[in-house]
């Protein structure tokens, strides 16, 4: 793992190791002038919407427990170990290797039975993981992936999953809004407040149409 860790509240109620704030950027720029192609470390921070969305899992217990719960785009995975507690099995997914090392020294730490970590790209997916809730937290940040993550979206709502998005109200976010709107059975709006400042993530419930 390319990034130093410790120990620190993820919640009020959850300590897992995560990226040390202050050491994340200063490490990458180390590992630039190594290697240039190197990409920033997105993951490597708990975002609003993955607040957004433990908070809203933690306040509808009902409809994750005893389920099947794939969580795909994951990073620290925050959302998911704050429910794996209630669910039947989860596995906790990110693209970038070390974000699954992460994620797997968390489990561990955790001593999970029920939870594995895993490498998944939505871009080159097959779905063949069955999964009865995918989680999916800040995704849609990026427009050429639109369609590819679309795709997996509507496979598994085909295979009658129900999929829970958190996102923030982004301009370059509505095109995938639009998609996926048919597909919206509940939706919500949680507001994030760090360091004074306010975000309000929509959290979106999309369902099979009967």
């Amino acid at each position: 793992m390319n990034y130093p860790v410790g120990l620190l509240k993820a919640t009020e109620k959850l300590e897992i190791y995560i990226p040390i704030p202050e050491l994340v950027k200063s490490t990458y720029e180390l590992l630039i002038k190594k290697n240039p192609t190197t990409s920033f470390p997105f993951w490597a921070k708990i975002w609003a919407s993955s607040k957004a969305l433990t908070d809203f899992l933690k306040s509808k217990p009902e409809w994750i427990q005893g389920k099947k719960v794939l969580e795909m785009g994951a990073g620290i995975g925050v959302p998911s170990f704050s429910i794996a507690h209630l669910v039947n099995e989860i596995i906790i997914s990110d693209y970038n290797k070390d974000a699954v090392k992460l994620l797997e020294k968390n489990i561990a730490y955790l001593n999970l039975k029920n939870t594995k970590a895993m490498c998944l790209d939505w871009n080159d997916f097959q779905v063949n993981l069955p999964a009865d809730i995918v989680l999916l937290s800040d995704i849609n940040y990026a427009p050429d992936q639109f369609n590819a993550l679309l795709l997996v979206i509507k496979q598994y709502l085909m295979m009658g999953a129900r999929i829970i998005i958190a996102t923030p109200q982004r301009i370059m976010g509505i095109s995938f809004i639009k998609a996926i709107e048919a597909y919206i059975t509940y939706a919500d709006v949680i507001t994030i407040i760090e360091e004074n400042l306010q975000t309000d993530i929509s959290i979106l419930m999309l369902s099979k149409n009967e």
